[in-house]
């Protein structure tokens, strides 16, 4: 059997094999709070059997966003969001993990996905 389906322990986690979802944004939100959207798109992966979910970039500043429609976790409000997902991944076996992000000085407030606006 390929090592890609054994489980695999880092510190005190255990993911039941290798196979992770990396973070890719969606730009689903508004106002950085996760939505329903989140919640089956990132708990889908971990019913098909992945070992671990990381969701996409989450801003940790509005400044900080890469697009208005980003997810984040600055506020007590987007974290009680976050609460549910993470914890829906776990009863479905997996790991919820998530992925910090800040754009920096080149962050935007252009919106890819808003009508008219689509991506190259």
């Amino acid at each position: 059997m390929s090592l890609l389906f054994t489980p695999v322990e880092i510190g005190s986690l255990r993911a039941r094999n290798r196979l992770w979802v990396a973070p890719m944004c969606q730009y689903s939100s508004t106002d950085g709070m996760p939505n329903t959207w989140h919640l089956t798109h990132l708990s889908s992966f971990a019913s098909g059997g992945a070992g671990l979910v990381m969701t996409e970039a989450t801003a940790v500043s509005p400044e900080g966003r890469i697009s208005p429609d980003d997810t984040g976790i600055w506020n007590d409000q987007q974290r009680d969001a976050w609460a549910p997902i993470a914890s829906e991944i776990r009863s479905r076996g997996a790991l919820a993990a998530i992925q910090l992000a800040h754009a920096g000085r080149k962050a935007s407030t252009w919106s890819p996905l808003k009508a008219g606006r689509g991506s190259v």
